[in-house]
């Protein structure tokens, strides 16, 4: 039976407990509390995916950031230390995020297939991003690629 990517949490939890790990141990109990929740949403409880899973952890990483981020900017230095230590742990479940010269490349290829295909101005953005979107799926945030594409599109 191959391992699911919910149950390697399962077991790095077990671990991170036996070991005594308290910043490992509670951010992969709240990364699972956050599964088992979209797990019992909507009509009937269902088994995620590997790939749901990975979009529930992306966006819990993504959590861990802004909240970092907003602890930084108020002043609360051990808050966003901590948001930021657990962010890094979820990285580790994470696909590796595209470099920002990757990142231009898939854009400018991207960009130029939309200008092709007779998408212009203010409309060609949506065109990009759709062409964008799959190719980088869960390996840069959505902010980042719309940065890419509008910075392109306008120089």
């Amino acid at each position: 039976m191959t391992t699911t990517l919910k149950s390697k949490l399962q077991d790095d939890l077990n671990a991170a407990i036996k070991g005594r790990d308290e910043l490992r141990s509670s951010t992969l109990r709240l990364t699972l509390a956050a599964i088992t929740k979209e797990e019992v949403a909507g009509k009937e409880k269902r088994e995620l995916s590997d790939d749901e899973v990975l979009k529930v952890i992306t966006r819990e990483a993504k959590k861990r950031r802004e909240a970092a981020d907003a602890f930084a900017q108020g002043g609360r230095t051990e808050q966003a230390e901590r948001e930021k230590a657990e962010g890094e742990v979820l990285a580790d479940y994470l696909p590796k995020q595209l470099s920002d010269e990757e990142l231009n490349e898939i854009v400018a290829q991207a960009v130029a297939e939309a200008k092709a295909a007779g998408a212009e101005g203010p409309r060609a953005m949506g065109a990009v991003m759709k062409i964008v979107n799959p190719k980088v799926a869960g390996q840069a945030e959505g902010g980042r690629v719309a940065a890419a594409v509008k910075k392109l599109l306008q120089g």
